[in-house]
C-alpha cells in the first residue's frame, strides 16, 4: 500500500490527493460453457497507501491470507482482503479498493487469479501507480508493481505467496520477505508475521512506522462468513504495529482455544473442551475472563471442587465478577442451587 501525504476477538459467544483510480464495476453473468465479466471504469478519488504485504496460501489446510505494515493510519481497513475457499488480495500503493471486492469476486466466479488481475489492470488508466497481488484458493498467485510506483517498489512471488512492497527504504525488502516466508515454520500466520518482521529488519517503509493487520480464512467456507475468519487482526495506530500485532495473534489463538471449548461443552465432550481452556490459560494466564469462564464449565460438569479455586482467583482480582455470578444462575448458566452457589461466593473468603 502506499501511504504517502496524510490526507485525512473475535467476541466470544457470551460477549456482547491525490491521483484519480478506476473503481470497477463489474457485472456477471452466466453461460452454460462460461463465464462472461463486463468491466465498467468510473473515476473515483484515491487514498495514497504505501507499504509492504504478503499474501500466502498454506497448502496444508487450504487456508488464505494477508498481513501488511505501513506508515499509514489504519492500513487494515484499505489494504487486506480475503475470502475463505476464494483467495486473498492486497491492494496498495496509490491504493484503490476495488481491486480487493472485484477481485474476489472474479475469483468466487472460477477466475484465476493471475487472470483477474490482468482484466482489472486491463481496464485501470492508473495502473502505473497501483501495487496489487493476489492469490486464489488453488494456490495461483499474480503481482504488479506500477511503473510510477515509489522506489524502492518491487515485488517477488513464489509458491503459494507474494511479497509486494513500494516507498521502502532499500530494494532488499521483498527479497528479505519472500526469504523469510519460504523459511519460517508454524501455522500461516506465524510464517506471514515472519515475512513483516524480516521487511522490518531489511529497513521497511521509509517514513517508519504506524499501522499493521492480518487476516487469515479457512480453507474451506462454512458459508458463515463470520466462521470462516481464524485472524481478522488491526492495529491502526502505534510506535510498534508488528509487536501491537503479535500480542493480538497470541490473544486470538487463546480465544480461539476458548471459542473451541464452548462448542466442545454443547456437544457434551467435557475431556475436549477442559483441553481447550487449558490450551487457552496457557496462553495467556493472566486473563481473568477465560479464568472465570473455565470455572463456570467446570461447575456445569459436576466438577464444583476443581472450580472453586479458579474462582477464587477471579474473585480476589476483580469483586464485579462475584456480583456477577448469582446473575448467571438466574439465566441457567449456573445450577440454580443454592448450596452450589454458596460455595462458589464463599471462594471469594
Amino acid at each position: 500500500m502506499t501511504l504517502g501525504k496524510p490526507a485525512s476477538p473475535k467476541p466470544r459467544s457470551r460477549v456482547g490527493g491525490a491521483i484519480a483510480s478506476i473503481a470497477l464495476v463489474i457485472v456477471t453473468s452466466a453461460s452454460a460453457t462460461a463465464q462472461e465479466v463486463r468491466l465498467k471504469a468510473e473515476t473515483t478519488p484515491t487514498r495514497p497507501v504505501h507499504t509492504y504485504s504478503i499474501v500466502a496460501r498454506d497448502p496444508a489446510t487450504g487456508q488464505l491470507g494477508v498481513a501488511v505494515q505501513s506508515h499509514w493510519f489504519s492500513v487494515g481497513s484499505v489494504v487486506p482482503w480475503a475470502e475463505a475457499g476464494v483467495g486473498a488480495v492486497a491492494t496498495q500503493s496509490f491504493v484503490d479498493p476495488s481491486y480487493g471486492k472485484n477481485g474476489l469476486d472474479l475469483m468466487r466466479g472460477g477466475t484465476s487469479a493471475p487472470d483477474v488481475l490482468k482484466m482489472l489492470l486491463a481496464k485501470d488508466p492508473s495502473r502505473d501507480v497501483r501495487q496489487v497481488a493476489m492469490i486464489d484458493a488453488r494456490g495461483r498467485v499474480a503481482a504488479h508493481t506500477g511503473a510510477k510506483d515509489i522506489p524502492a517498489a518491487g515485488h517477488l512471488t513464489g509458491t503459494n505467496f507474494s511479497v509486494q512492497a513500494n516507498l521502502m527504504l532499500n530494494e532488499t525488502v521483498w527479497p528479505a520477505m519472500a526469504k523469510a516466508f519460504t523459511s519460517a515454520k508454524g501455522d500461516l500466520a506465524d510464517r506471514m508475521m515472519a515475512a513483516l518482521d524480516a521487511a522490518q529488519v531489511a529497513g521497511g517503509d521509509i517514513r517508519g512506522r504506524q499501522s499493521a493487520a492480518l487476516i487469515v480464512v479457512t480453507g474451506k467456507p462454512t458459508g458463515k462468513p463470520w466462521s470462516d475468519r481464524v485472524f481478522d487482526l488491526r492495529v491502526d495506530d502505534s510506535a510498534e504495529p508488528l509487536k501491537e500485532l503479535h500480542r493480538l495473534i497470541v490473544l486470538q489463538r487463546a480465544y480461539n482455544h476458548m471459542n473451541a471449548g464452548d462448542l466442545a461443552v454443547e456437544n457434551k465432550d467435557n475431556d475436549g473442551a477442559l483441553r481447550e481452556y487449558s490450551a487457552a490459560a496457557s496462553l495467556v494466564p493472566d486473563n481473568l475472563e477465560m479464568v472465570y469462564w473455565h470455572a463456570v464449565a467446570l461447575v456445569n460438569m459436576g466438577r464444583v471442587d476443581q472450580s472453586l479455586p479458579l474462582f477464587r482467583r477471579v474473585f480476589r482480582a476483580d469483586k464485579n465478577w462475584l456480583t456477577l455470578t448469582p446473575r448467571l444462575a438466574k439465566v441457567g448458566l449456573l445450577p440454580a442451587n443454592e448450596q452450589i452457589l454458596g460455595r462458589i461466593l464463599k471462594a471469594a473468603d
